[in-house]
C-alpha cells in the first residue's frame, strides 16, 4: 500500500469521527475541551460558527455524532456530545458582542429567503455580514420554521428558540412574517439577485384510503405536524381522554407526549414496524415510555371504526417482520385476530412530504421524481440559476443540523453566483496541525483515559411536567457533571503523527499501546491482506489505516485508526520522538470576502 498522505485535510478529518459524522462538521473535541476548562462562552462560539443554534441543538439534535463517537466504539457508551452543547449554551456569558455587528456596508445585492427555518436562517447568518440585503418571508408569526411549529416547548423552550433566532434576525434581516408566498414567479419578477427556498416538508401524510377515514367530520382525526403546529400556536389546547398516535418517528413521539399534557390519559403509540426498526431516536422512545405511553409495534392500521359518524377507535392487523438475505423487510400477517383499540382522537404521524403548489412549472425549474425540484447536491442550485433550495425542501425530511449544513453551502453558492463566479468551485476547509507536546510526559490536552460511565441527564418531576406542556423536561447537566462528561472525550482531534526518518524500529510503541493498534510489518499490495496481518486485525474498513513509507528494515508502520485512543503513550514511550501528538483543527469555510467587495 502507498504511504498515507496526512497532508490531505480529509484524512485526519475522517479520524475525528464525531466531527466527520456531523453534517455541519462542528469541531466537537475542541468545544468539549473548552467546556472542561470552564470556557463556556468560547465553546458556545465554536458551536455558533458551525451549527448556528447551539442552545436549540443541545436539546433537539438527532445526534449523528454520537453513534460515531470513539468512546462508544472501544468501550462503554458514547460521550453525551449533544447535551454538552447545551452545557455551553446554558452557562455562556454575553455573546452578542462576539458576533458580527450590523449595520454592514451594502454590496448592492438583494436576496429573498422563503421560509424562516434553520436553512434560511443559516443562509441569512452567513450572507448578512457580506453586505447583502436579505428579505425573509414566512407564514408564521415568528422565525424558526419547524423548530417553532413542530418541536414541543417541553423539549425546546420558546425563550431559547427566540434568543438564537434573534441573534440572526438582529443582523439586519428584513422580515415579512405572517406572509405566505403564493407565487415564485412573482418573487422572481422583483429585483432579487437570488432566491433561497427553505420551506421544509410541510405536508403531513394521511391514510386517505383506509376504510372509515372519511366517515366522520374529521375533527377527531389529526395530521401530526399540523396538530403540533396548532398546539404550538395555542389554537388547540385539549384532546380526548383516549388517544392513538399512528407512526414510529420522532414526530409521533412528540405527538404522544404532547397529548399526555393536553388531557390524554390513555395514550398509545401504534407502529407498523418492529420496535427496533422505528425511526424515532432511542432517547425519544425512552422519554415516551417514561411518561407511561405504551408502544405497540408490528400493528398495521386496517380500519377506522366509526359509529353514527363518531370515531370509536381503529383496528389493526398483527404482523411479523421477515427479512430476506439482502436485509429487505416484509411485514407478514400472523393470522391472529385483528386488534381493536378505542380512541377519542387519532393523530397520524406517518411521515411528511414536500409541497410546492406555489412554484410555477414555467419558470425554468425542472421537476423530477416525486414532483421535487431538481437540486444540485453540492451547490443547492436548481435548473433556474437564480433559485437555490436547501433543508427539508431540497431532498425531503431530515433534521435541523442537516438543514444548517445545507444553508452554509447554499450561502457559498449564492455569494459566488452574485459575484459572477463558478458556483461549483467550492471552498477548501480551514485546517491546522501543530504539536501538543509541552514536555516529555506532558501534553496540552488531558490525555488520561478513565473508565467513567456516561452521565445521565436529570429530568424535572414527571407529575409537574405532565401538567404543563411548556415546562422543560430535561434539566441539563450542572457544571460539575458537565465537566465529568467532557472529560470522557478521547480528544480524537489530537492526532498521532509518525516520522519515518526518526524511527529506529524498537517496537516500544507496539508494547505500550493499550489497544494494540500499531504494527510493524512487511507491506502488502492489498489493503484487505494488510488489515488481516496486523497485531489485532483491523476489521472496520470504513476507517482508514495509517501506513508509513518504508523503514530501514523494509517494513512499514501500519496503525488502525479505528481503535486508537489518542492517549499519547506511543509518543511518551518513543525514545527518538518518531511519534508526536499533534492537534488537528478542521473548520468548514463559510462565505468569504475573497471575491467582490
Amino acid at each position: 500500500m502507498k504511504p498515507t498522505d496526512i497532508k490531505d485535510p480529509e484524512y485526519f478529518h475522517k479520524v475525528v469521527d464525531c466531527q466527520y459524522a456531523c453534517p455541519a462538521h462542528t469541531p466537537v473535541p475542541e468545544y468539549i475541551r473548552l467546556i472542561a476548562q470552564g470556557k463556556y462562552t468560547e465553546a458556545y462560539m465554536i458551536n455558533w460558527d458551525s451549527n448556528v443554534f447551539p442552545g436549540i441543538l443541545g436539546r433537539t439534535c438527532d445526534r449523528p455524532c454520537e453513534p460515531a463517537c470513539r468512546r462508544g466504539r472501544v468501550e462503554q457508551e458514547p460521550v453525551a456530545i449533544c447535551r454538552l452543547k447545551r452545557v455551553a449554551a446554558d452557562n455562556k456569558d454575553e455573546v452578542k458582542s462576539r458576533m458580527p455587528q450590523s449595520p454592514f456596508a451594502p454590496n448592492g445585492k438583494k436576496v429573498a429567503l422563503i421560509g424562516g427555518g434553520p436553512a434560511s436562517l443559516t443562509v441569512a447568518r452567513d450572507l448578512a455580514p457580506l453586505g447583502y440585503e436579505l428579505h425573509l418571508f414566512d407564514d408564521q408569526k415568528k422565525g424558526g420554521g419547524f423548530m417553532r411549529s413542530q418541536i414541543p416547548s417541553f423539549r425546546l423552550p420558546e425563550t431559547v428558540l427566540d434568543e438564537e433566532v434573534d441573534y440572526i434576525l438582529d443582523l439586519g434581516i428584513h422580515t415579512f412574517f405572517d406572509t405566505y408566498v403564493s407565487s415564485l414567479k412573482e418573487v422572481l419578477a422583483k429585483d432579487y439577485d437570488a432566491v433561497f427556498i427553505g420551506t421544509g416538508a410541510p405536508r403531513g401524510k394521511d391514510l386517505p384510503k383506509l376504510p372509515g377515514r372519511w366517515d366522520t367530520d374529521g375533527k377527531n382525526i389529526h395530521i401530526g405536524i399540523n396538530w403540533l403546529a396548532s398546539v404550538a400556536f395555542e389554537h388547540t389546547q385539549s384532546i380526548g381522554r383516549r388517544v392513538l398516535v399512528i407512526g414510529g418517528g420522532n414526530t409521533a413521539m412528540d405527538c404522544c407526549r404532547t397529548s399526555r399534557r393536553l388531557g390524554g390519559e390513555d395514550v398509545k403509540v401504534v407502529v407498523r414496524s418492529p420496535f427496533a426498526d422505528m425511526k424515532a431516536s432511542p432517547w425519544e422512545k425512552e422519554d415516551a415510555m417514561h411518561e407511561d405511553i405504551p408502544i405497540f409495534d408490528n400493528h398495521v392500521p386496517k380500519t377506522f371504526v366509526v359509529e353514527d359518524g363518531k370515531l370509536k377507535g381503529m383496528t389493526f392487523e398483527k404482523v411479523n417482520a421477515v427479512y430476506d438475505k439482502n436485509g429487505r423487510r416484509s411485514l407478514v400477517p400472523t393470522g391472529e385476530p385483528d386488534v381493536f383499540f378505542e380512541a377519542d382522537d387519532v393523530i397520524l404521524a406517518i411521515g411528511q412530504d414536500n409541497a410546492f403548489p406555489w412554484i410555477e412549472r414555467d419558470i425554468d425549474i425542472e421537476f423530477g421524481e416525486w414532483e421535487m425540484p431538481v437540486v444540485d447536491k453540492t451547490t443547492f442550485q436548481t435548473t433556474n440559476p437564480r433559485v437555490f433550495i436547501g433543508g427539508d425542501a431540497a431532498f425531503g425530511p431530515e433534521n435541523i443540523i442537516t438543514a444548517v449544513a445545507h444553508g452554509h453551502q447554499a450561502a457559498v453558492s449564492i455569494h459566488r453566483f452574485c459575484q459572477n463566479e463558478d458556483v461549483r468551485d467550492r471552498l477548501a476547509p480551514m485546517v491546522n496541525l501543530h504539536s501538543a507536546k509541552m514536555g516529555i510526559h506532558e501534553w496540552a490536552y488531558d490525555s488520561e483515559i478513565w473508565h467513567d460511565p456516561r452521565y445521565v441527564v436529570p429530568q424535572a418531576d414527571k407529575a409537574e411536567t405532565l401538567r404543563d406542556r411548556k415546562k422543560e423536561v430535561e434539566l441539563g447537566f450542572d457544571r460539575l457533571t458537565g465537566f465529568k462528561e467532557a472529560e470522557r472525550c478521547l480528544n480524537c482531534d489530537v492526532q498521532t503523527v509518525f516520522s519515518e526518518s526518526k524511527c529506529i524500529e524498537c517496537d516500544a510503541c507496539v508494547d505500550v499501546c493499550p489497544t494494540s493498534c500499531i504494527t510493524f510489518t512487511p507491506n502488502e499490495d492489498d489493503e484487505k491482506a494488510l488489515r488481516a496481518k496486523l497485531k489485532v486485525p483491523a476489521l472496520n474498513p470504513k476507517q482508514d489505516l495509517y501506513v508509513s513509507d518504508s523503514l530501514k528494515t523494509g517494513r512499514i508502520m501500519a496503525k488502525d485508526e479505528d481503535v486508537c485512543l489518542h492517549c499519547g503513550l506511543c509518543a511518551e514511550r518513543c525514545p527518538t520522538a518518531a511519534w508526536d501528538m499533534q492537534k488537528f483543527f478542521y473548520n468548514v469555510t463559510k462565505t468569504y470576502t475573497g471575491c467582490g467587495k
